[in-house]
């Protein structure tokens, strides 16, 4: 069982990148105009090729709970903690166009991506990554409909539209292949190219994520609010980790669908939120309260939940 110490030193990592990453952006060796030509390689490249090459003679996604359970509860928690959030910021004060839908949106969305990933690679290797990827299509789902529906009021199917994009496209291939035991009709050169892009893509998303958060720092009063600040660590740091593992705990899961919830049941609320946020017509510095907030608080309760995850459920 690894200590706390030990999971501490797991995470510090991916937010000594992202602090880093800040950094160059003071500096100017990461100007904000490379930032969408970035997103774009990252989105629509980089994370499909890591996606594939988790996937791709994976045996633990030829297990049909694995390929159907996993979305299904990817969608489910995200759907779920967007709706349990958008009634307690209700109970809170706060009113539509006041921050009440972004309140909702980025408190119920966990960070599912980029630290995640390598704390399943670490944990518990390529087999479950795998499946930590097939969740994520449930979590994309409801980011697309439900989250964009509480967001900005758009119709279902203008969300449903932001399904086909390249990251599913790579999953349904590689799912494919892997299900159909074509694994080894892929030459060589083709999965050590993907393998190689594939190392890319956490790393350099977190170099967009740390320079993206850069110019909210230039105002750091702003950063915290004396509500939404503390209720969002509430929701996204104690009581919606614990209905996560309980849920692990007594629900029958395979083993690599729990280790994907024991992850994400630690996780701060997702980055994510803050792009769609400001796209969308949302309040982006709500969404930046709810993400710096969740994520200074997570270095420190990321590794006790990870430890009583790993201690209780599995």
């Amino acid at each position: 069982m690894p200590s706390y110490w030990q999971l501490f030193l797991l995470i510090l990592p991916v937010f000594a990148l992202i602090g880093v990453d800040c950094v160059l952006r003071r500096v100017g060796w990461l100007t904000a105009e490379a930032d969408s030509s970035l997103l774009k390689v990252v989105v629509n490249f980089l994370y499909p090729t890591l996606i594939f090459d988790s996937v791709l003679g994976n045996a633990a996604l030829q297990e049909p709970g694995n390929l159907l359970l996993a979305p299904l509860v990817g969608f489910v928690t995200m759907a779920g903690g967007i709706g349990f959030s958008f009634l307690a910021g209700r109970a809170l004060g706060l009113t539509t166009g006041h921050g009440l839908r972004t309140f909702a949106f980025a408190v119920g969305i966990y960070n599912y991506g980029y630290i995640p990933i390598p704390l399943m690679t670490n944990l518990f290797g390529k087999e479950s990554l795998g499946v930590l990827m097939v969740h994520n299509v449930g979590c994309e789902a409801a980011i697309w409909t439900v989250g964009i529906l509480v967001l900005s009021g758009l119709s279902l199917r203008e969300g449903w539209r932001k399904l086909l994009n390249p990251p599913v496209a790579a999953l349904i291939v590689a799912v494919v292949v892997n299900v159909m035991e074509w694994t080894a009709y892929v030459p060589s050169v083709v999965r050590e190219v993907v393998r190689l892009c594939a190392a890319c893509a956490v790393p350099l998303a977190l170099l967009l994520i740390g320079a993206s958060v850069w110019e909210y720092f230039t105002r750091p009063r702003a950063l915290v609010d004396k509500r939404i600040t503390p209720y969002a660590c509430l929701l996204r740091l104690c009581i919606f980790p614990l209905i996560f593992l309980v849920a692990a705990k007594y629900a029958p899961f395979p083993l690599e669908l729990k280790r994907v919830m024991v992850v994400e049941a630690a996780m701060p609320a997702g980055i994510l939120s803050l792009v769609i946020a400001k796209h969308y017509g949302g309040q982006p510095l709500t969404a930046v309260q709810v993400v710096v907030g969740t994520t200074v608080g997570g270095l420190i309760v990321i590794p006790l939940w990870l430890k009583l995850g790993l201690a209780w459920v599995l």
